[in-house]
């Protein structure tokens, strides 16, 4: 009997690349019906028998040739497995997490750039991710082999649109970071660590939609600092382009720097929500770098009205001719 798919469907039936495999059977959280090992290969292909063995899949022995015809990407690496779908994740799930830490896709299509996302946010300890039903890639062999394993451990919800799921997330009090070249503040600057927070990545091309663009609390760009020029959905055009974002295969690089978050500060009251408020010490940071220089103190007394003024001072102690001290040293 033919499994009928659904509109929620993920995909990620068919696995390739000896990583991905691995994780697939390491992580035993689907069922994997058969491993096809192409014949003659290297020990690390026997491992890879000898678990899928444990994990009580049919394992099968085939010419490169006949490998070939059985994956549905240019370089299997050996191996390939037919599993379980992947089960959607409950958003609500995702949102009420107490340490949420979500990434969303506002229509990638490109596998590689999805796989290398889903790696990235697994790698970073992102708490899920969320793809749109529709006009955006899904879990394809493509994607599961530029994942290296990742979406075995990364729950992934599909949502109607995103801009739909960043206005749940502002009822279930997380805070939404849209990436954008045009953005308000860099990275750098941000500093959302003390609150559940979901990263917002836009599409080829494209970038953001103006809904999910208008939606998202905070707009956010990465600084670019090289000698290369930017890639086109980077720069700005003589026609006004829709809200674009950073381009998608920047973001691994993007969530590894959020593995580390900073200290939990808040942003200043023209860039955050209105509830958050300065830290005391921003707050003090921030007067201390606005006051201006105090200005010298006249002298005063007797010394200030009696005080002869020169224009040089002398050479051996660099103190005034006339002063009170006497000799060089003030002896």
């Amino acid at each position: 009997m033919t499994r009928r798919r659904t509109s929620s469907d993920l995909g990620g039936e068919r696995v390739e690349g000896r990583r991905a495999v691995r994780e697939l059977l390491t992580a035993g959280r689907r069922r994997v019906r058969t491993v096809w090992l192409a014949a003659g290969r290297s020990d690390d292909l026997g491992d890879l028998g000898d678990l899928a063995d444990e994990r009580g899949a049919d394992v099968r022995r085939v010419t490169r040739d006949q490998l070939g015809d059985l994956a549905r990407t240019d370089a299997p690496q050996g191996v390939v497995a037919a599993a379980e779908p992947i089960e959607p994740a409950d958003l609500g799930a995702l949102f009420a997490a107490p340490l949420a830490f979500l990434v969303a896709l506002d229509g990638v299509t490109d596998p590689q750039n999805l796989g290398a996302i889903l790696r990235g946010a697994e790698t970073a300890g992102a708490t899920g991710v969320l793809l749109p039903r529709h006009r955006a890639a899904h879990i394809t062999p493509a994607v599961t082999k530029a994942a290296a394993g990742a979406i075995e451990y990364l729950p992934i919800a599909t949502v109607p649109g995103i801009p739909a799921a960043i206005t749940h997330a502002a009822r279930s009090d997380v805070w939404t970071i849209g990436l954008d070249a045009d953005g308000d503040v860099t990275i750098d600057e941000l500093a959302v660590a003390d609150r559940p927070l979901m990263l917002v990545f836009g599409a080829e091309g494209r970038g953001l939609s103006r809904l999910a663009h208008e939606r998202c609390d905070v707009m956010a760009r990465i600084p670019m600092h090289g000698h290369l020029q930017a890639p086109a959905l980077l720069r700005r055009s003589a026609k006004p382009p829709p809200p674009r974002t950073l381009s998608p295969s920047q973001a691994p690089a993007l969530l590894r720097r959020s593995a580390k978050p900073p200290p939990p500060r808040t942003l200043s009251p023209s860039q955050a929500p209105a509830q958050l408020l300065l830290s005391p010490s921003r707050a003090r940071a921030l007067r201390k770098r606005s006051a201006k220089p105090p200005l010298p103190r006249p002298a005063v007394g007797k010394a200030a009205a009696s005080a002869p003024r020169f224009r040089n001072a002398c050479s051996h102690c660099r103190q005034r001719p006339g002063s009170t001290l006497d000799g060089p040293l003030g002896a």
